[in-house]
């Protein structure tokens, strides 16, 4: 990688298994080779995409650029395999063995619109004990293979001495409901399982007395970092959940989908909004350059790619699903190197009034 290689910082987007779209976004970049990545911010999975990348890099550190991308593309790779594989786990056993695994997992399904009526019962009783039964009753044990995997995975003491990529992950305080940050040695297996923890069904993961849900609630991803603690003025976020849906939802499962995309981009769009205000007074003279950055936008959109599949997919590990995704994310990401990268260092490629803000203006009688 030459010196000459725009430095960027990443914000990933959390969505289930729609994280392996992001996974095939991170391939293209980093097989590409062009950018060079000074940070990373990712909630939920893609907190679990931003460690496994970062898990490539530290255990090549002594390697070359070139070594050290393609140890991050194998990293990346052998997360979601492993994730395929504990999908493949549930997927061998019987509906009444299976059951409380699904509810576990979120609903390990297919998503490929074959479903059989046994399946598709199968999905409805999960959805129903997902929100009926509590995880302190379904999964007394807090059994999770998730954890299990990363830590088998990843080599967190490693990431956290590594000091040429930053990392940050997001999680919701849950008696405060605040956003709070995880870097550096407080970078664990359960810092990220704690990004990822929905609540209606795994328990709230505790680090140092406090108790956390995802950190889509609170930050998904949390762009503040990359403004204020790394240097690059350039970032990318990899979005997964769409802004908008040009159809009324109007079926139960439609709605809750719906709902649940507009909270899980809430906190994006917050950001979004706080970025443009200080662009603008930046413009204006208002505000002092020097304690102000002026950032640089740019997106990778996966949400009008994923529109198509259904909120319900964001639960199942199905192998075809999951390399369809990632096939896609490498095409956002080839489009948008051809489209969008001499924009970096330059200027912002996305209009954030026009995608992200609210019209709060009261109409004229």
């Amino acid at each position: 990688m030459t010196s000459s290689s725009p430095k960027v910082n990443l914000a990933l987007q959390g969505g289930g298994s729609h994280g392996a779209f992001t996974w095939g976004v991170l391939d293209v970049l980093l097989e590409d080779g062009r950018i060079e990545i000074e940070g990373i911010s990712g909630t939920s999975a893609g907190a679990m995409n931003a460690i496994a990348l970062a898990h490539g890099f530290a255990q090549a550190s002594e390697r070359t650029r070139q070594e050290m991308r393609e140890s991050a593309r194998a990293s990346l790779e052998q997360f979601w395999e492993g994730v395929v594989r504990l999908g493949a786990l549930t997927s061998s056993m019987t509906q009444a063995q299976r059951l409380p695994l699904d509810i576990l997992f979120g609903g390990f399904t297919s998503s490929c619109g074959d479903e059989s009526p046994s399946q598709l019962l199968s999905h409805a009783m999960t959805s129903f004990w997902s929100k009926a039964v509590s995880p302190y009753q379904s999964n007394p044990l807090e059994i999770n293979p998730l954890k299990d995997l990363l830590e088998k995975l990843i080599d967190f003491d490693r990431i956290a001495t590594y000091g040429d990529l930053k990392i940050f992950v997001v999680a919701t305080e849950v008696n405060t409901g605040k956003a709070e940050i995880f870097a550096g040695k407080r970078l664990t297996a359960k810092a990220v399982m704690a990004s990822a923890c929905l609540p209606t069904i795994f328990h709230a993961v505790e680090i140092e007395g406090k108790h956390y849900w995802d950190g889509g609630y609170s930050g998904n991803p949390a762009i503040h970092p990359l403004i204020y603690r790394c240097d690059s003025s350039d970032i990318v976020l990899v979005q997964i959940n769409p802004i908008k849906h040009d159809k009324l939802p109007k079926t139960s499962g439609e709605i809750l989908d719906r709902i649940n995309e507009i909270t899980f981009n809430s906190a994006l769009v917050a950001e979004m909004r706080a970025i443009d205000f200080v662009k603008r007074l930046l413009a204006e003279g208002t505000l002092d350059p020097t304690r102000y950055k002026d950032v640089r936008m740019h997106r990778i959109d996966g949400g009008e790619t994923l529109e198509d599949f259904h909120a319900s997919t964001k639960t199942a590990t199905d192998s075809k699903l999951i390399y369809a995704l990632r096939d896609l994310g490498k095409d956002s990401a080839n489009i948008w190197l051809k489209n969008k990268f001499s924009s970096l260092g330059v200027a912002s490629s996305i209009n954030i009034s026009r995608d992200y803000l609210d019209d709060l203006r009261v109409p004229s009688r």
